[in-house]
């Protein structure tokens, strides 16, 4: 895998992880004190001006997205762990091409090199 050193794209991999992880966590701690403050449901009766309910809905809104975008950025350091542990890491999914450090250096959980991931974004 050329210039690259295993032991501490793992490190700064399974770092990263941590921080998802901890993110994700901090997210449902924050749903789940949000909903037991609010009995658990919004209510069309509420004592709340209607901006309220809005404000809410919204919030409600942004941490499944937010929710979504972690699954999905765990998954792919969970696969990039994967593809270290089986010696497929730094090699494109796609074309079997090394990928360049750099990008690896940029995006450790890259999957596709460069051009690949160009054609899929295009595509």
């Amino acid at each position: 895998m050329g210039k690259l050193n295993v032991a501490t794209i793992r490190k700064r991999l399974l770092a990263e992880e941590a921080r998802l992880l901890s993110e994700r966590d901090r997210l449902l701690s924050s749903e789940t004190s949000r909903l037991t403050e609010n009995g658990g449901e919004l209510s069309d009766y509420d004592s709340n001006h209607p901006s309220d309910a809005g404000a809410e809905l919204f919030e409600r809104e942004k941490n499944m997205a937010l929710s979504a975008n972690l699954r999905s950025s765990l998954s792919q350091v969970r696969a990039a762990l994967d593809r270290l542990d089986h010696g497929t890491y730094g090699i494109c999914a796609r074309c079997g091409v090394e990928i360049s450090p750099a990008r690896l250096k940029a995006l450790p959980y890259a999957e596709l090199c460069v051009e690949c991931q160009s054609r899929v974004e295009s595509a």
